[in-house]
């Protein structure tokens, strides 16, 4: 397992994370990624922790709590040989102050985040989504302070755009605050938007990718062909993880199957092999967070690494997968010569 450092800071973490949204499912939405008990999950962290995966994503929404609380229980004994993350934000309650990134909330989030995962630390703590109602200042102050307390090792976020996460950067510099090290983004072969302006903005500022779903929500397993019906088991069969996940035109989507499709002829590789192997080679990549729903699936994806596309390859896929640029990224990829950033 190759290991990265997480951005600017001295934190290495392996190139791929076990994403914790297969646990539990007891609710609608989760349910459709999976449902492992804690005798599953522990055998999928046995096999992580054997393949050098020593990473393991959560957050208080998944399941409402039970995947964390899964976790906990999975690493029970073994928590200093594993690191772990979660997130806080969204609402988690009915309260006026159960959602959001107010001192109040965090606070809360954090201190029931251990209780669940039962550990004292939390190796890189993320907020799940930008709240444009609380002070940025508020936020990464409340931050700090819980890593000043021990409870928290490195602050990351998810889900800003380019301008919330440059703010927030500034407010932290200006004010010697805790900085994120790591950006919590959507990036797969067929969801590129990361490149337009979240990437050179964590290449200028050396924020680390935490890359969630590279699979594409679900649409590069190789299950999914032109033509054929879904598969029972897609997380695509239920309406309400469609309607939150990112869409996608079936054309564009068969498209980029199909070069994936040539490229797994050459290489002997899966579909879902190459998508993450792409993924690794893009700037800005610290680690890719995978999700299983059972053995088979995790040891596919660990597949994923110990070996790289070639240039032809890779040029097949980027080419296969680029779609039109919105403004002023389409301008700015005119002017190379004084745009050292993919773009």
């Amino acid at each position: 397992m190759e290991y990265r450092q997480l951005g600017g800071s001295g934190f290495k973490v392996p190139v791929l994370s076990l994403g914790t949204g297969t646990f539990g499912g007891t609710t609608e939405l989760f349910k459709a990624w999976g449902t492992s008990d804690v005798a599953e999950a522990s055998r999928l962290i046995d096999i992580c922790l054997d393949a050098g995966l020593n990473m393991f994503d959560s957050a208080d929404v998944y399941s409402k709590g039970v995947a964390e609380e899964i976790l906990g229980q999975a690493i029970k004994g073994r928590r200093d040989k594993v690191l772990i993350s979660t997130k806080a934000t969204f609402r988690l309650g009915d309260g006026p102050n159960d959602v959001g990134s107010s001192r109040h909330h965090l606070l809360k989030s954090v201190d029931a985040a251990l209780k669940r995962l039962g550990t004292d630390y939390i190796d890189l703590f993320q907020l799940h989504g930008f709240d444009a109602t609380t002070p940025v200042e508020e936020a990464l102050a409340t931050l700090d302070g819980l890593v000043k307390a021990g409870k928290i090792r490195y602050i990351g976020c998810s889900n800003f755009s380019g301008w919330h996460l440059m703010k927030s950067l500034a407010v932290a510099d200006r004010y010697g605050l805790t900085r994120y090290v790591a950006h919590q983004a959507y990036y797969s072969l067929v969801g590129r938007d990361y490149e337009s302006e979240l990437m050179p903005l964590a290449l200028d500022q050396k924020v680390g990718a935490v890359v969630w779903s590279p699979l594409g929500w679900g649409r590069l397993t190789g299950k999914i062909r032109r033509g054929q019906p879904l598969p029972k088991d897609s997380r695509l069969q239920s309406k309400l993880a469609v309607d939150v996940g990112p869409q996608i035109a079936d054309d564009y989507l068969y498209r980029v199957v199909d070069a994936l499709d040539a490229v797994a002829k050459e290489t002997g590789k899966t579909v879902p092999q190459i998508a993450l192997n792409w993924l690794l080679t893009r700037p800005s990549v610290s680690t890719l967070v995978i999700g299983a729903r059972n053995e088979e699936q995790l040891r596919q994806n660990l597949g994923a690494v110990g070996w790289t596309l070639t240039p032809e390859q890779v040029k097949t896929l980027d080419e296969a997968s680029a779609a039109p640029l919105a403004y002023p990224y389409w301008h700015q990829a005119g002017f190379k010569e004084r745009n050292p950033f993919p773009v």
